[in-house]
């Protein structure tokens, strides 16, 4: 720790020493000047918008300088390539130490780059504050955990607590590895409703390939959840599956 601690404030401050206002060295930015306004991130973003930006110069702004003899934005370049599927949301499946195992790539911009992605899904999930939540809506409740659950690379299952009137008290992760876990048995599932005073509960979990057909598994775990809470009186109002932007309401399919 001490060590990578020591390796981030070096980069830090090789960055602060070569950064000017564009975070290139003074050579670098003589060479960006004379190139077109279109092959220029900044100066393209202010004139033309942000969204008139290509992927890869995204990237080379939240660089924003590149390694010795190469362009920030050729660094961004290579390092899009680098990532899982070669597009922006490889920046979710891939590690700190991944990231930099690509040349160019220190400490410092790979945390940079990491807080990013982390930055773009808390912006999405803001959309939709967790007080106006409406829990009776399979939509909405996808639409609020899609952004979390999506790019996942384990099965996570997540139980919503709400009240008399479906308004969402918390939320506990049940387990991290399968639905169908010793972990995510109903006995896990009902200790927690009842301990937080649950009186209806909704169940997510993800699907790492992206489709979120249920599997037999998933359809029986979820009618043994429902007719155990029937017994007991707190009501499983749905179970959501999340795959890759889709999902699966058990309550809209009509399996609940």
């Amino acid at each position: 720790m001490q060590l990578a601690g020591e390796a981030f404030r070096m980069e830090a401050a090789m960055d602060k020493k070569r950064n000017n206002d564009y975070g290139e060295n003074t050579a670098e930015k003589i060479r960006m000047k004379e190139l077109p306004v279109s092959e220029r991130p900044y100066e393209k973003c202010v004139r033309y918008g942000p969204e008139a930006l290509s992927d890869s110069e995204l990237l080379a702004v939240v660089i924003r300088t590149g390694s010795q003899g190469e362009k920030a934005v050729d660094l961004a370049d290579r390092v899009l390539c680098s990532l899982p599927e070669r597009h922006l949301g490889g920046l979710f499946h891939i590690s700190l130490a991944q990231l930099q195992e690509i040349r160019g790539i220190g400490p410092v911009k790979a945390v940079q780059l990491k807080c990013m992605a982390e930055f773009s899904k808390r912006m999405v999930r803001s959309r939709i504050p967790v007080s106006r939540l409406q829990c009776n809506e399979p939509e909405q409740i996808a639409a609020y955990y899609l952004p979390q659950m999506r790019y996942l690379e384990t099965e996570q299952v997540l139980m919503l607590v709400l009240d008399g009137k479906n308004a969402m008290r918390g939320e506990i992760v049940i387990s991290n590895g399968s639905f169908n876990s010793s972990m995510a048995a109903p006995r896990e599932i009902f200790y927690n409703a009842i301990k937080n005073k649950a009186v209806n509960i909704i169940l997510l979990h993800n699907h790492p390939s992206g489709d979120p057909t249920p599997s037999r598994e998933d359809m029986v775990m979820t009618k043994r959840v429902s007719d155990i809470g029937q017994m007991i009186g707190i009501t499983l109002l749905d179970h959501i599956v999340i795959g890759d932007n889709r999902y699966i309401s058990f309550r809209e399919s009509g399996y609940l």
